[in-house]
C-alpha cells in the first residue's frame, strides 16, 4: 500500500548520482554502407565527444581516442563536426578546432594549419562538410576570426593531400551551411542567410556547377529569400534537387523537376517535416531509394516516422514505439536516427522499414531502461490553453508519480514550470530523467512551448517576432494560471525555470508578473541590451527580429530587460552559469545577482569553470540539480525532502 506524504518529501530512486552515473548525449549520426557510428558526449569524461561505432553482432568501441574531442565551435552551437568517406573520417577537433583526417586503424592527423601558422590574428573553424571524391577534398564551412572581432564565414574546399586553410568557393553571405554534391559529383547546392535573419526566417538555396579548376560556376538561386526558410538540400539518387522550405506556413518537402523553373510540393501537409538549424549536420529525412524517402514530421504534439512515395505523395508512417526523432541516415537497407517516447530515453536506433523491426544500438541513460525504474515515470498530457489575444498555445504536464506514495486528497502539487531556451526551439516529448527527478517527488512540471516554438508552422514562430519578454511571458503565465484553475498546481508552490532564453524568460517573469513564487535560470539574460553589444556573430542580430533593431529601439531594450526591473523583484532566485560561455556571458548573471542581494532578496549563484553555454560535466549536473531542489523545498515549497 502507498505511504501517504505530502507532495514534495516523496522518496525517488531518480537521484542526481543516477542521472548522471552512465549518461551519454547522442549527437551525428555517420554511416559507410550497412556500417553505423555516432558522436557521443560523456559527461563523465568533462563533457569529451567521441566518434563511437556499432560493432556487428551488438557493442561499440571508440574511433576517436583521448584527448581528441569531436566537436565544432562555429556559431558557438557547432554540429556537423565530422564527416565520414569510404571509412575515412574528417572531424573538428575543440581544443584547436582544426580539422584532421583518420584512415582507419590509423591515428588522427590535421589537415588545416596550428594557429601559429595562420595568419596573425585570425583563428579557423570548421563544420558542416560533404566529401568531394572526384577531387579528392573536404567542402563545408570555415568561420574565419580575427582580432577587432570580424568573423567571416565562406564555404571552402580542404585538400588533405596538400593540407591548407581551405580554398573559398563561396562567399559574400553572413553565413553558409548545407553544402551538399550531385551524384555524378557535377554540381553543388548549399544555403546561405544574411543578418538580420537567422536560417528560420529567411534563407536562400543556390546551386552552381564545379568547373575544371575546381571552383564554382556562376551560382543560380534555387529557392528561399525574405520570409522562406529553407532546410536541408538533398540530391536523390537520380540526381534531382530535394530540400525543406515553408513557403506554406510549414516545413514541407518540394523537388526541383528538370525543365521546371519552380519546385513541387511532395506531401503537402499542415504539418513541419524541417528543424530550426540551430546546429549543423541535422537530417529530418534521407533517400530509401529514388522513388521513397523516409522521413519524419511533428503532428499533434509528438514525431512520426514515415515513407513517402515520390510517385504519388502517400505518406506512411511506421508503427514505431517512439514520438521523436533526428538525424535520418539510410545504412544498407536500414533507417538509422535518434529516437526516443515518454517512457523510453533518447537512443540511436536502426529500423527495418519494410518490418519496422527495431536495433537499439545505444542509449543515452541506460539506467532509464531498468523494469523496475520506469514504474516511476510520469507520462506528460498535451495541453492546449487560451493565451492573450484569443488565441490558444500548448504546453506539456507531467503529473507528479510515484507509486509508493500518495499525497494527502486534499492537497494539490508544487509546480515547475520548464522554459526551454532558443527561444525558437520546443518541449521535446522524448523521456527526460530530469523531469523525472521533479515528478517522482511529487512535484508537477510543465512544460511549455509557448509562441515562438518550433512544431506548430510558421505563423506559430512569428509570434514572437518583436515581442520576446512579452509573448513568452504571457504563454508561460497563463499555462500556469490554466494549470492551477484545473486543479493540477498548488498556486503558492509554482516556480519557473529554463536555460539561456528561456533563463531570460524566467527572469522577466520574475520582474514584472506576480505568479511564480521563485525560480533557476540557467545562463539567462538579464540586460539584453548589453547581450545586443555583446555576444557572438551568429546571433548578434537576432534581436533586431526578437524586439528591434538596436540601439534605435534602445528603450524597448530597456524596457524589457529583467534588469530594469530587479527593484521590483521579490521572489528568491538561484542562478547557474558557465565561466566560459561566450553566447550569455558571466555578466549578465553577475548584474542580476548583484541587484538582488542589494535588495535582501534570497539568491543563489553557482558559477562552473570549463563550462561554457550548457553543462557538460557530470558533477556540475549533478550539483546544479540537486542546488535548485534543495533552493525550492527550503524556501518555497515548504516541504521536508525525504530519502
Amino acid at each position: 500500500m502507498a505511504e501517504t506524504l505530502p507532495y514534495g518529501a516523496w522518496r525517488s530512486p531518480i537521484t542526481s548520482d543516477l542521472i548522471v552515473g552512465e549518461a551519454i548525449g547522442l549527437g551525428e549520426i555517420l554511416v559507410n554502407g550497412p556500417d553505423i557510428y555516432w558522436i557521443e558526449s560523456r559527461p563523465s569524461e568533462a563533457g569529451r565527444n567521441v566518434i563511437v561505432r556499432a560493432l556487428p553482432g551488438g557493442g561499440t568501441e571508440d574511433v576517436t581516442q583521448k584527448p581528441f574531442s569531436v566537436r565544432s565551435r562555429v556559431h558557438e552551437y557547432g554540429g556537423g563536426s565530422a564527416l565520414l568517406h569510404d571509412g575515412v573520417f574528417y572531424f573538428t577537433n575543440y581544443a584547436d578546432q582544426r580539422l584532421y583526417r583518420q584512415q582507419p586503424g590509423g591515428a588522427a592527423a590535421p589537415i588545416t594549419p596550428a594557429g601559429d601558422q595562420q595568419t596573425p590574428g585570425t583563428r579557423r573553424r570548421y563544420a558542416d562538410a560533404v566529401y568531394d571524391a572526384t577531387r579528392r577534398r573536404w567542402i563545408g564551412v570555415r568561420e574565419e576570426h580575427s582580432d577587432g572581432g570580424r568573423v567571416d564565414n565562406a564555404l571552402v574546399a580542404v585538400e588533405p593531400a596538400t593540407p591548407g586553410p581551405g580554398r573559398i568557393l563561396a562567399e559574400g553571405h553572413d553565413f553558409f551551411a548545407s553544402a551538399t554534391l550531385s551524384p555524378d559529383g557535377s554540381r553543388l547546392a548549399w544555403l546561405s542567410w544574411d543578418h538580420p535573419n537567422m536560417p528560420w526566417v529567411s534563407t536562400q538555396l543556390w546551386v552552381a556547377t564545379i568547373v575544371e579548376d575546381g571552383g564554382l560556376a556562376t551560382p543560380v538561386l534555387v529557392a528561399g529569400g525574405d520570409n522562406e526558410s529553407i532546410f536541408q538540400p538533398e540530391w536523390s539518387p537520380d540526381g534531382l534537387l530535394h530540400f525543406i522550405s515553408d513557403r506554406s506556413g510549414w516545413w514541407n518537402l518540394y523537388r526541383c523537376d528538370p525543365g521546371s523553373d519552380t519546385a513541387r510540393a511532395l506531401c503537402p501537409r499542415a504539418t513541419e517535416f524541417g528543424a530550426p538549424q540551430w546546429v549543423f549536420g541535422q537530417s529530418t529525412y534521407a533517400f530509401l531509394s529514388a522513388d521513397q524517402i523516409v522521413c519524419t514530421y511533428d503532428e499533434d504534439g509528438g514525431g512520426k516516422l514515415a515513407r513517402l512515395d515520390l510517385a504519388n505523395g502517400a505518406l506512411a508512417p511506421l508503427a514505431l514505439p517512439y514520438t521523436s526523432f533526428g538525424g535520418i541516415r539510410i545504412a544498407g537497407n536500414r533507417v538509422v536516427c535518434r529516437a526516443g517516447s515518454p517512457t523510453g530515453p533518447g537512443a540511436i536506433v536502426a529500423v527495418d522499414p519494410e518490418t519496422t523491426a527495431v536495433e537499439v544500438l545505444r542509449i543515452s541513460a541506460p539506467a532509464a531502461n531498468d523494469d523496475k525504474l520506469r514504474r516511476y515515470f510520469s507520462v506528460p498530457r498535451l495541453l492546449e490553453f487560451p493565451t492573450e489575444n484569443g488565441l490558444t498555445a500548448f504546453a506539456h504536464y507531467y503529473p507528479p508519480y510515484n507509486p509508493d506514495f500518495a499525497a494527502p486528497a486534499d492537497e494539490r502539487p508544487p509546480l515547475v514550470v520548464k522554459c526551454h531556451g532558443g527561444p525558437t526551439a520546443s518541449a521535446s516529448t522524448t523521456l527526460s530523467l530530469g523531469i523525472q527527478y521533479w515528478t517522482s517527488r511529487g512535484i508537477a512540471v510543465l512544460d511549455v512551448d509557448y509562441g515562438g516554438s518550433t512544431g506548430y508552422g510558421r505563423a506559430y514562430r512569428e509570434r514572437l517576432k518583436g515581442q520576446w519578454g512579452v509573448v513568452d511571458v504571457d504563454d508561460c503565465v497563463n499555462a500556469t494560471r490554466y494549470a492551477i484553475a484545473e486543479g493540477l498546481a498548488d498556486a503558492e508552490r509554482v516556480v519557473i525555470t529554463g536555460g539561456s532564453a528561456g533563463g531570460y524568460t524566467v527572469l522577466a517573469a520574475l520582474a514584472q508578473r506576480d505568479v511564480f513564487r521563485g525560480g533557476a535560470s540557467y545562463y539567462g539574460v538579464s540586460d539584453i541590451a548589453a547581450l545586443a553589444r555583446d555576444t557572438h556573430k551568429f546571433e548578434s542580430r537576432y534581436l533586431d527580429w526578437l524586439i528591434g533593431p538596436y540601439p534605435e529601439r534602445e528603450d524597448l531594450y530597456r524596457e524589457r530587460s529583467p534588469l530594469t526591473h530587479a527593484a521590483g523583484l521579490r521572489r528568491p532566485v538561484i542562478f547557474f552559469q558557465g565561466a566560459d560561455d561566450k553566447v550569455v556571458p558571466p555578466n549578465q548573471t553577475e548584474l542580476m545577482v548583484d541587484a538582488l542581494q542589494r535588495q535582501g532578496i534570497p539568491v543563489g549563484y553557482l558559477l562552473f569553470e570549463g563550462e561554457a553555454h550548457g553543462f557538460r560535466r557530470a558533477e556540475n549536473i549533478k550539483r546544479a540539480l540537486d542546488a535548485e531542489l534543495y533552493f525550492y523545498a527550503s524556501l518555497i515549497f515548504r516541504c521536508r525532502l525525504s530519502y
